[in-house]
């Protein structure tokens, strides 16, 4: 057996069916990404102290934690993209579920290579060729770490902001003053069109806009041009 590539992008799975844990591996590990595989919340808290994966997919119905907390949790502390798998299939659970900071939700029963597909997805990187991107913005008195996840305003203070929070920031970073329709925001992070996607991206800026200290109804930085999508105003600098 070769040994397996330390490089590849690491993928931890929470699900309490060792069936759907057994083909979650096989068909990620054949895709060449590496895995840890968990069958209680307890074990996959334990696995994240020790390494930090870059997806987490997690299912709601566990026996030891409620699935969405977790999901809460991990949306706010961890930097890892999160992908729920749950067999709750109604509108109304996968909207909450990207309220609460999921990237993505997939319905059970699933194809193993939309799986793969969805995680690929979230792990667009720039080819090997082009220069790694910038990990640090400053502007508006504020700084922007994309390696820590973190906001920090001119005091000091730091505000945690999560993986999902940080795709539409930098989107909005590396185009100030720029119009970013809904059309130009689906295509740039991927997922479906459609209500769930425009719901997630509401929840997303309304938390940015809080996280940045903006007044709800007059946002200074992040605004709203209705029926056309959204300008952030500001000059941005990255490191």
């Amino acid at each position: 057996m070769n040994a397996p590539n330390t490089n590849a992008p690491h993928v931890a799975i929470l699900d309490d069916e060792p069936e759907i844990r057994r083909m979650l591996v096989d068909a990620l590990e054949e895709s060449g990404f590496r895995t840890t595989a968990y069958g209680r919340a307890t074990e996959f808290e334990a696995g994240l102290k020790r390494a930090q994966p870059d997806v987490c997919l997690v299912d709601l119905g566990l026996p030891d934690r409620d699935g969405l907390a977790l999901v809460h949790r991990l949306a706010l502390e961890s930097g890892a993209a999160i992908i729920i798998i749950s067999g709750r299939a109604q509108v109304q659970d996968r909207v909450t579920g990207l309220e609460l900071g999921a990237d993505d939700y997939i319905i059970k029963p699933f194809d193993p290579a939309e799986v793969v597909a969805r995680i690929r997805a979230r792990l667009r990187k720039p080819r090997p060729d082009a220069a790694a991107p910038a990990q640090v913005a400053y502007f508006a008195g504020w700084k922007a770490s994309f390696e820590r996840y973190v906001l920090i305003n001119a005091e000091g203070v730091e505000t945690p902001f999560s993986h999902a929070e940080g795709e539409v920031l930098r989107l909005f970073l590396e185009s100030p003053n720029r119009l970013i329709s809904r059309a130009q925001m689906q295509e740039t992070l991927g997922g479906a069109a459609g209500e769930s996607f425009d719901r997630a991206m509401d929840v997303r800026i309304s938390r940015l806009r809080t996280k940045l200290c903006e007044d709800p109804k007059n946002p200074r930085l992040i605004k709203t041009i209705y029926g056309a999508g959204y300008i952030f105003l500001g000059d941005v600098r990255w490191e």
